[in-house]
């Protein structure tokens, strides 16, 4: 209903997109430093412990338990540096600031983000790898 009381017929659903970006650059050194193989085994146990420590995250949430979740979300800040990705780096650290801050409305929706960045990172990472096989 609209402020006069009358029925609206529409509703708008926005599409939350966000945008990713690997650091092919910080990959290829990882590769360089350890040869194919290892970086390869590196990248895919880094991508595996994310997706698990993703759920993860959001399960604490959804459970009330901000000191461990802060914790795994630091643990996603340092694995998703290691293999080159800052921006989900960057919004797990945004989801510490929340816990810190004790800001509920604003982790809420930080967790969101994080959750579409992981998953987009982690397809990301692993268009990259198919294209270098």
């Amino acid at each position: 209903m609209n402020r006069k009381g009358e029925i609206v017929a529409e509703v708008t659903i926005l599409a939350q997109t966000e945008a990713v970006r690997v650091d092919a650059d910080k990959l290829e050194a990882l590769y360089r430093q350890l040869g194919d193989v290892s970086a390869e085994d590196i990248v895919c146990r880094a991508m595996e412990e994310l997706a698990v420590k993703l759920a993860r995250t959001e399960r604490l949430y959804r459970e009330g338990k901000r000191s461990e979740m802060r914790k795994n979300a630091r643990t996603i800040a340092a694995i998703s540096e290691q293999i080159g990705m800052q921006i989900l780096a960057r919004v797990a650290g945004h989801v510490m600031h929340c816990v810190d801050d004790n800001d509920e409305i604003a982790l809420a929706a930080v967790l969101a983000r994080l959750i579409r960045t992981g998953e987009r990172s982690l397809t990301e990472i692993w268009e990259l790898q198919d294209m270098s096989i």
